[in-house]
């Protein structure tokens, strides 16, 4: 290898305090595991020096302990974006310690292209190997690794051995140009290739060379329960309705799903369902549940961003990789995002919500209003462009003290303008076509839990006037009642009368 061959502390010393450094990967895959360790180490021993050492961390999206979670048990971390997943960084944002801003995933190459941010110092890219001429098959993750490699000053590459290497051809590696110069992005249809299997990096830039051997794949979610597979069923029934009124054509739509339990529980059902066609995914993250989709026959092509399986989904993929290799693409997180291939393909969209009001705006990212959970991730990027967009929450949270269904959200990201299904286990609001009034009506007697029913009613009643009618004096009294005494339904309309 033309490339020296260093340890992971000595890339550590690559980078200084201040610097913008970046991570490949996208949620735990693709993400480096040894120099990020490595430097966490290093702002320790500065610490106790009486230095400041910080870094501004930028990366696809969420990403794993040896990150997130080292970097900021360690106090290692200034500046954050897109989006984190960790609890110990969680607890540092909401505490102050790192400054978080959210951004919406397929934006942030563009703008780290832009210097919106400052110059980047250094790329950390974890990979599956690299050639002399810096032609490097990238992981289970892309992220923003293009646009990483294309702008920093300096690359360290983590060359992990514990990658399949029949991983190569599966990656889509295309950067846009920038506007005013923008041409269309060629993909038409899912299965489109646009660009190249490898990620080109300048030999010049890379510094160092760490080599790990770290398998992939990490733990499944946890098995659906009633709730998330009423949900899951619900999902599935709106559909059905769709195509049975010709709203989504007989050959079907491309799909989006978001992560975790309710998401799998969605597949699981449409899986199930006769009724539903075989169909094509294009979103951002694909897990256990798509790769059942794929061996069943109903999805006929996945492509993402990353490929999030557990470790025995990840063995059995690669044990198979010639069903596979036609089946699934990876794509750079602002082409798996990219609005315009969003709109054209026309996705129908589903994501999650922590609460919804009674005139369909959502909140994905903020408990009480206040404090962050995760970030935006993608759910915007999909949201917006949808052919139809579909919000799904259970009804209640914490055996029902908390109303996922509330007067007004305590924090907005998706505005009731870009939603166009609400759906939890008790039943389906679609809101399209309907006035605010309307909406909270449907909302409330299809969605709300009946224990908050009678509640959400008796808001609407008392907001009078107005084509959104509101009480403002009483919005937010779920939210501060659960915050006094930890129920929500002692709430007491009539103080605010």
């Amino acid at each position: 290898m033309r490339y020296p061959i260093i340890t992971a502390e000595e890339a550590a010393d690559f980078i200084f305090n201040g610097a913008n450094v970046a991570f490949s990967g996208f949620t735990a895959c693709g993400t480096p595991k040894a120099i990020p360790v490595a430097l966490a180490q290093k702002a320790k021993k500065e610490h106790e020096a009486g230095r400041e050492f910080k870094i501004n961390l930028f990366s696809g999206a969420s990403t794993n302990d040896c990150v997130d979670g080292e970097l900021s048990r360690a106090n290692a971390v200034n500046k954050r974006t897109p989006y984190q997943g960790c609890p110990d960084t969680r607890k540092a944002i909401n505490a102050g310690a790192i400054e978080y801003f959210d951004l919406h995933l397929s934006e942030l190459a563009q703008k780290m292209r832009y210097n919106t941010f400052g110059q980047l110092d250094v790329a950390i890219l974890e990979v599956q190997s690299i050639d002399d001429e810096g032609n490097a098959v990238l992981g289970t993750g892309i992220g923003n690794s293009p646009t990483f490699a294309m702008l920093a000053k300096k690359v360290l590459l983590e060359v992990n051995e514990g990658i399949n290497p029949k991983i190569k051809g599966l990656h889509d590696i295309y950067v846009p140009l920038d506007p005013p110069y923008r041409k269309e992005i060629p993909i038409f249809k899912p299965n489109d290739r646009a660009g190249s299997p490898v990620l080109h990096i300048d030999p010049a830039k890379i510094v160092g060379v760490v080599k790990t051997n770290v398998p992939e794949g990490g733990h499944p979610f946890a098995p659906s329960d009633e709730t998330t597979m009423m949900i899951g069923e619900n999902v599935c029934n709106f559909l059905l309705g769709e195509l049975k009124a010709g709203r989504i054509p007989s050959t079907f739509l491309p799909l989006q799903s978001g992560v975790g339990n309710i998401a799998n529980a969605v597949l699981a059902r449409l899986d199930a369902n006769p009724n539903i066609p075989s169909f094509d995914m294009y979103t951002e993250v694909i897990q256990d549940s798509v790769l059942k989709l794929i061996e069943s026959g109903k999805c006929r092509f996945a492509s993402t961003c990353s490929i999030t399986f557990s470790t025995e989904a990840i063995s059995e993929f690669f044990d198979n990789i010639d069903r596979f290799h036609d089946k699934v693409l990876m794509r750079p997180a602002e082409i798996s995002n990219n609005p315009e291939v969003i709109r054209r393909l026309g996705v129908i969209t589903m994501n999650t919500a922590l609460e919804a009001d009674i005139f369909g705006n959502i909140n994905s990212t903020h408990v009480t209003g206040t404090k962050m959970m995760n970030g935006i991730g993608g759910s915007a990027d999909f949201t917006r462009n949808a052919y139809t967009s579909i919000f799904s929450c259970p009804s209640v949270a914490k055996g029902g003290l908390i109303s996922a269904i509330v007067p007004m959200v305590s924090h907005l990201d998706h505005s009731e303008h870009s939603v166009d299904v609400l759906i939890t286990e008790q039943g389906i609001a679609d809101l399209r076509g309907k006035s605010p009034i309307q909406k909270a009506e449907t909302i409330i007697e299809n969605c709300a839990n009946p224990k908050y029913r009678p509640l959400l009613r008796e808001y609407l009643k008392m907001s009078k006037g107005g084509h959104t009618p509101h009480t403002l004096r009483a919005a937010f009294a779920f939210h501060e009642t659960f915050v006094a005494e930890g129920d929500m339904s002692k709430t007491d309309f009539s103080k605010y009368c």
